[in-house]
């Protein structure tokens, strides 16, 4: 069994970690690999530039993903250790999650079969319940972003998009490939955005590819709002009817924002072999186990090249009025910075 974090409170300073090996990039940062040195405890560090955060306008992603992830307690979503921050970059640790990206499974299979497709799908449905529940969207579901950990089952990653939506928001973000209609039509759009991506998710993961693709990002948009699927042979009937109900453009039809909200997709046929407690529980055993050696092993991420600069250093802060992320300092999962 792979050791877990202690819960008691416990003041850190970056000083007190070893920097490991990036497990992924982005566009202003990257995610490391980091191990406390005191207790050997290993966490996955997302580091973010200030300036390009800046330079990217992403400060409003930035203060909604840190105050996103304070809230979080599930099973299927990852946790935050604490935060911290320093002249040039912002620090978020988070909780290690050994298995790699569910892309990187996909893509090595080719497709995945009904029953593996559904149960990470089922996973993702009590994951978006629970954040809905609480007005989150999330708006950046795609393979990328969702995690295996060592015992198999999914952790959804990178809040940079979430944001607190108790009605609707206008905001044009998320991945080309699963934009709903209603965002590329920059209407104001709600949770119902969520559920048309996991549609596209459970297309993607049984084809192997998402239901509308073009490297021109317009025609892709193009396909999206004309909304028409070419349907492999291979698909489960129930499994097309629900992905159908998801990916209607029309918000009086689409499963998860009609009346009976998530009970629609929770109910529909695709997922009658399912008990949902158990699922939640964890207690189906997930057909892919990831080979997790140790607790920090990474072998199950790709390589990429290091770029080592130094972190934790100290002088003026540049971008202290512009990014203004005061709130990044506090205590969360009994870790305080």
């Amino acid at each position: 069994m792979l050791s877990q974090p202690p819960r008691r409170t416990t003041r850190l300073q970056l000083s007190d970690l070893e920097i490991g090996r990036t497990l992924g990039t982005g566009s202003f940062g990257r995610v490391h690999l980091v191990r406390h040195k005191s207790t050997g405890v290993y966490w996955a560090m997302k580091v973010l530039r200030k300036g390009e955060v800046v330079k990217l306008k992403q400060v409003e992603h930035t203060v909604n993903e840190r105050g996103i992830l304070e809230m979080l307690d599930h099973p299927f979503l990852v946790s935050m250790l604490g935060t911290s921050q320093d002249a040039a970059n912002l620090y978020i640790v988070l909780e290690y999650i050994s298995g790699g990206e569910l892309f990187s499974h996909l893509r090595r299979c080719g497709r995945f079969p009904n029953h593996v497709a559904k149960l990470y799908a089922a996973e993702v449905v009590l994951a978006f319940e629970y954040l809905h529940a609480r007005d989150i969207v999330y708006r950046d579901l795609k393979p990328e972003n969702i995690l295996i950990g060592s015992d198999g089952h999914i952790k959804i990653t990178d809040f940079g998009f979430g944001k607190r939506v108790p009605d609707v928001t206008w905001t044009l973000c998320g991945t080309p490939d699963y934009l709903a209609p209603e965002i590329i039509q920059a209407k104001g759009y709600g949770k119902a955005v969520d559920w048309y991506a996991l549609g596209v998710l459970v297309f993607e993961m049984l084809a192997g590819y998402p239901p509308f693709y073009d490297e021109d990002h317009f025609k892709l948009y193009e396909k999206i709002l004309a909304g028409k699927v070419k349907w492999p042979a291979h698909f489960d009937p129930n499994a097309k009817d629900l992905i159908k109900r998801l990916l209607t453009a029309d918000l009086s039809k689409r499963y998860g924002n009609l009346k009976a909200g998530v009970k629609d997709i929770k109910g529909h046929k695709w997922f009658a072999d399912l008990d949902w407690e158990k699922v939640l529980q964890r207690q189906y055993k997930p057909a892919y186990v990831p080979a997790v050696k140790h607790a920090g092993d990474t072998s199950n991420f790709d390589q990429y090249p290091e770029e080592r600069e130094e972190y934790g250093k100290q002088g003026v802060d540049p971008y202290k009025d512009k990014v203004g992320l005061k709130i990044l300092r506090g205590v969360c999962r009994g870790y305080a910075w």
